[in-house]
């Protein structure tokens, strides 16, 4: 009999720790559900998607976009666009294009990567079916996108 006793109390001990752990793991992402976001300080862009930032440099959109991070990119992506790791280092994003010597060259890898990054916010991340970043389409608007952009634009982080 003490045998069973404890055996039962080990299993309950490890179902309460498997329980502990998965309530931390759900704590420590916060409330996942995307926020939108104020960019009536900032030029409409219109209905029409732009093909490359037009904010980039804007000092305004990129207040905007400091706090639309915040509020919706930074519990994956990290504090200051510094990645823990759990998601892409966003401030290495431009970082093949900032070394290019050819400017033309620079100038495509950059609209390429505008593209790019429009493109993950709106439609996410998806792999095998396991959602990796939500997708916002109808939550951020195209100025709230581009001010974000604009925002790690100024977190990039110099190649070596």
């Amino acid at each position: 009999m003490p045998r069973t006793h404890s055996a039962l109390r080990t299993r309950t001990l490890l179902a309460l720790a498997a329980g502990l752990l998965a309530g931390t793991t759900a704590w420590a992402h916060g409330d996942v559900t995307p926020q939108a976001v104020d960019t009536k300080a900032l030029p409409p862009l219109g209905t029409d998607l732009k093909a490359e930032n037009p904010y980039r440099g804007h000092k305004e959109a990129i207040k905007v976009g400091a706090s639309a991070y915040n509020q919706n990119c930074a519990r994956c992506h990290g504090l200051e666009a510094i990645s823990g790791g759990i998601a892409p280092d966003l401030r290495k994003l431009d970082n093949d294009c900032s070394t290019m010597k050819v400017e033309a060259k620079k100038k495509a890898c950059v609209a390429e990567i505008d593209q790019y990054f429009v493109s993950s916010v709106y439609k996410g991340k998806v792999r095998n079916g396991a959602v990796y970043m939500p997708p916002f389409t109808g939550i951020l608007n195209q100025e709230a996108v581009w001010s974000i952009k604009a925002y790690l634009e100024t977190r990039r982080e110099k190649p070596l």
